[in-house]
């Protein structure tokens, strides 16, 4: 199956993709689209199998050269925040033959791309014309001119290239063929029930894996509209709810909890508002928040477990009637998933605590250029996604921790998430983050940032003293943070790894 080909049996003139204050670009339109783009690129000598390097806001022009340029070429989302090194770095690992960007745009990855020997599109929306809509002129040609392989990409094509995040290690570059992302896109589609009268609002950044595949794809691969917001706004988000109506958002923890945080000065927003789902993913979702949110929504909350080697989605939480638990990531919901004996390579049985692995048509072929990941990433078949958990008699998976991340202080291994949900049930505390910090003799020691509510108090002996009636005296930190805001990655995800040297602790 191709991008291409998952678009072509809908109704024409039904909503593909919007955005606030747009008229909404339908199928046909998206199917134009694609059309025009994969032939403007083979003009530029542009085709199947190159690298295009998209730096572009978020919003449906991002959306629609996303999936029209993966129809005909290689796509490599990069974060328009990138500074010039990082930029150079990611387009010349990528081997990037061309760089589209808006029309005018001040990008450092213009002068970069110039460098390099790169050709450069810029991007130009027509007056008037439907979100999503676009043209593309090349301004600066490709050095090295050769002929493309020419039309739509098949199936064993290269849709998406993306790096990992290179917390501990350099970013490795993960290749998703056409086959990987529309099974994925399929497969959330399948354990969200879409159907073409749903409407998703997206609010996640468009060089991410979460909101490529799991907002803009999945909608369009079931029928249904996507409307892609200029990024996540807390102030304008109750405003977009009113105007678009959608059917279900899919976010990241912290975005779900900023918009909680604000539900109450927006109750006219959220009486109007009829939600079918709200979805999480990309990293925990601490329980409280699952059930405050189901409290103020009124809808069921769907925590997902994906990451960028399984084109984004390996385990959901079903929809009513079947079950759902806080804290539990749901049963297998595209790839195989099994539990894995870290040191040995054999799997576990029923509640077995062990590396979780997975398998299936959504998950990647192999890192690129990478012998080392790779053997290291790849057991029996089986890709090993770095996470600790156990499956249940029924299927259901649960996280204990990122095995990079578990706190080994002194011998005694602590899950960091366990502690979490504990300093979580502390009626002051509305986020939290532990994490390891280096000591002296016993390797790590347990610390946590911690966000109060607004208008709550409480201070560190008395969260340590709330921690110590619930958790192993070895757990309980023995530094807590009191912090404004905890730092955050690009995607708006908390990061536990490298936050003792952002925070001074190291």
């Amino acid at each position: 199956m191709t991008i291409q080909q998952l678009l072509n049996n809908f109704d024409g003139t039904a909503p593909a993709i919007g955005a606030p204050g747009r008229e909404a670009m339908t199928f046909d339109g998206l199917r134009g689209q694609i059309d025009s783009t994969i032939a403007a690129l083979n003009a530029m000598g542009v085709g199947r199998g190159d690298r295009v390097a998209i730096v572009l806001p978020n919003g449906p022009e991002m959306a629609s050269a996303f999936i029209a340029v993966a129809a005909g070429a290689t796509t490599a989302p990069l974060n328009p925040a990138y500074r010039a090194e990082e930029f150079r770095f990611y387009l010349d690992d990528l081997g990037a033959r061309l760089l589209i960007v808006e029309a005018g745009s001040t990008s450092d990855a213009v002068g970069v791309a110039r460098d390099l020997g790169m050709g450069i599109a810029e991007l130009s929306v027509p007056d008037g014309a439907p979100a999503g809509t676009f043209t593309l002129t090349l301004v600066e040609p490709l050095h090295e001119a050769r002929e493309p392989k020419t039309g739509p990409a098949g199936p064993d094509d290269i849709a998406l290239v993306l790096h990992t995040s290179g917390t501990t290690s350099r970013p490795k570059i993960v290749p998703l063929s056409q086959t990987n992302v529309c099974a994925s896109a399929t497969h959330i589609g399948e354990s969200l029930m879409l159907k073409p009268e749903d409407r998703c609002l997206n609010i996640m950044p468009l060089f991410h894996i979460h909101g490529l595949i799991a907002a803009v794809l999945s909608s369009l691969a079931a029928g249904a509209s996507v409307y892609c917001a200029p990024g996540f706004n807390a102030l304008k988000v109750f405003a977009w709810f009113d105007e678009i109506v959608p059917t279900w958002y899919t976010a990241v923890p912290t975005m779900h909890q900023t918009i909680l945080a604000r539900a109450p000065r927006n109750v006219e927003s959220m009486e109007r508002l009829k939600l079918r789902l709200i979805r999480s993913s990309s990293s925990s979702l601490p329980p409280q928040v699952m059930t405050a949110l189901e409290e103020a929504f009124g809808c069921p909350v769907i925590e997902a477990y994906g990451m960028t080697e399984a084109a984004h989605q390996m385990a959901s939480n079903p929809l009513p009637p079947a079950q759902r638990f806080p804290g539990c990531v749901g049963i297998a919901a595209g790839p195989e998933i099994a539990i894995m004996d870290e040191a040995t390579g054999e799997l576990r049985g029923t509640g077995e605590v062990g590396e979780i692995v997975i398998r299936g048509p959504n998950v990647t072929a192999g890192y690129e250029n990478n012998d080392k990941a790779n053997a290291e990433g790849f057991t029996n078949g089986w890709f090993r996604t770095g996470d600790q958990g156990t499956l249940d008699a029924e299927g259901y998976l649960r996280l204990t921790g990122r095995l990079k991340e578990i706190i080994n202080r002194g011998g005694e291994k602590i899950s960091p998430r366990e502690v979490d949900e504990i300093l979580m049930d502390h009626e002051a505390v509305a986020q939290v983050v532990t994490f390891a910090v280096p000591h002296d003799k016993l390797g790590e020691e347990v610390a946590a940032a911690v966000v109060l509510k607004e208008g709550a108090s409480a201070d560190e002996k008395t969260l340590r003293a709330f921690a110590a009636e619930r958790l192993a005296d070895f757990k309980v930190p023995r530094t807590i943070l009191f912090l404004d805001e905890i730092p955050k990655g690009a995607t708006g995800k908390l990061q536990r790894i490298g936050l003792a040297e952002k925070l001074g602790l190291a």
